[in-house]
């Protein structure tokens, strides 16, 4: 493969006068935005935690509800990343928007949300998601497929009738912002890059070499 020849020219720009005080208000002007160009899973975001021995992981979850607390996704509390933020709660987001040319990166901390938010929250999905939340002991050693789906079929039987329990495993947890970095690409790779991060009550804004 000729990775080094695959290349395209971006043609955006971004300049302070555009940017609103607040960040968040800001990622919410951008999600609009990105919600009107119709992108796939424009709400999807890497995680990424660190494990006790240093080592950084990532993975791809869906941000459910953003507000001036900051960010909220949604997870089975058995999982690594679970287990990882148990002990070191820093954590770090990002937003691929390659079609609008846009990433935002939000650095922070995370911790559990209340469990009534979680179960209104649980509530809402179809009931083969909430089966689907209990079925999988998420980030386990799974010897086959059919494992999982036969947990799956049972759970169906068992909960065929009535409100399905939320499960003491899963909920959401919060990532309170201390950084949110918007990248909007430019010509010639002058890219524009604007990070806000915290000071005092309100956020100081800079802009980064690209």
């Amino acid at each position: 493969m000729d990775l080094e020849s695959l290349r395209r020219e971006y043609k955006g720009g971004l300049r302070r006068e555009d940017l609103a005080d607040d960040p968040i208000r800001q990622f919410e002007d951008w999600m609009q935005q990105v919600l009107e160009i119709g992108i796939s899973d424009p709400t999807a975001m890497t995680v990424a935690t660190v494990g006790s021995d240093g080592q950084p992981s990532q993975r791809i979850v869906l941000l459910k509800h953003v507000d001036n607390r900051g960010f909220v996704f949604f997870t089975n509390y058995s999982s690594r990343k679970a287990r990882e933020l148990a002990a070191n709660p820093r954590i770090s987001l990002h937003f691929p928007w390659h079609t609008a040319d846009r990433q935002v990166k939000v650095c922070g901390s995370a911790e559990k949300i209340p469990t009534a938010e979680s179960l209104r929250y649980f509530l809402s999905r179809p009931r083969d998601s909430q089966l689907a939340a209990i079925a999988s002991r998420q980030s386990t050693v799974l010897t086959s497929r059919t494992v999982l789906m036969n947990q799956f079929e049972a759970l169906k039987q068992k909960f065929k009738e009535g409100e399905i329990p939320l499960p003491d495993f899963w909920g959401g947890y919060r990532v309170t912002p201390a950084e949110i970095e918007f990248w909007q690409g430019g010509e010639n790779r002058l890219h524009d890059r604007f990070r806000y991060t915290r000071e005092g009550d309100g956020w100081k804004i800079d802009r980064l070499s690209p």
